[in-house]
């Protein structure tokens, strides 16, 4: 039966795929810091309740262009960001923008856990008390707990609410982070490396979450490793020397690449 109903869900979001409805789009993306230019006329869209992963070696510009789809690179002075990158047709870079709100929209997933230094309750109500999202104490508290759930987080967790969000193994607060994120109901969630710095078992869990994640949000993530792209993505993107040098379903791109460079890349012969 569950066989089925998991069958049942890929159609479904496999549908969706199919209807090519982009949640955003990067067109002529460029990224200056300084003087030095790190992204050259990047043109990428991200299809909605779609994982996409940004792969290349170290370097190549993939994490400079997750950072441009919630503006994280704003955080640094010296860099200049030109092109246009739409989140449901609207402009992320205009000045009119709020941050904050487009940030609650997409949110993101560090390399490395970073919990806040608060309980694990704190933790996930943090972002929907300051956004407005839940009235009162009971609302407060099935937002944390849905959050916790989502993030294959509430069994391990639910009677240990009040302990740090610190004391918690890798793998548990890297999912706590996950939750975090979702608290705030996003549309779009990036990820930059999320397993790098986790254990295989942790790392599975993750990837287990990814794939559940998809049919509720969509998800660009930047990842080093091609096993983990090609089992969490339906989309592929391949970034080398600040340049997008191909895209397309994953399945494809791991078997035939239309750039020699990718299957270089894939092949192990530079990065």
């Amino acid at each position: 039966m569950n066989m089925m109903s998991e069958t049942a869900v890929e159609k479904a979001l496999d549908q969706k795929m199919t209807e090519m409805k982009y949640k955003m789009i990067g067109k002529d993306v460029s990224v200056y810091y300084g003087e030095k230019r790190a992204l050259f006329d990047v043109n990428l869209n991200v299809r909605e309740h779609t994982v996409t992963a940004l792969i290349g070696p170290s370097g190549c510009g993939k994490s400079t262009f997750l950072r441009c789809l919630n503006r994280m690179n704003d955080t640094i002075d010296s860099c200049r960001v030109t092109g246009k990158i739409t989140l449901d047709e609207m402009d992320i870079y205009d000045p009119d923008i709020d941050v904050v709100e487009l940030r609650a929209r997409v949110g993101m997933v560090f390399q490395k856990p970073n919990p806040f230094p608060k309980s694990i309750y704190e933790n996930i109500a943090y972002g929907p008390r300051i956004h407005g999202l839940a009235r009162s104490k009971a609302d407060l508290d099935q937002v944390v707990e849905t959050s916790l759930q989502k993030a294959g987080l509430w069994n391990e967790v639910k009677d240990r609410l009040q302990e740090s969000g610190t004391g918690l193994s890798g793998g548990q607060q890297q999912r706590l982070c996950i939750a975090r994120a979702v608290a705030v109901s996003p549309e779009v969630i990036l990820m930059d490396e999320p397993c790098s710095a986790l254990d295989p078992i942790a790392t599975a869990k993750v990837e287990e979450l990814i794939h559940e994640l998809r049919a509720n949000f969509t998800i660009v993530i930047v990842t080093h490793s091609m096993q983990q792209a090609a089992r969490v993505s339906q989309r592929t993107a391949m970034f080398h020397l600040g340049l997008l040098v191909e895209e397309n379903d994953t399945d494809k791109m791991f078997t035939n690449p239309d750039d020699q460079r990718t299957q270089d890349y894939i092949m192990g012969r530079f990065g």
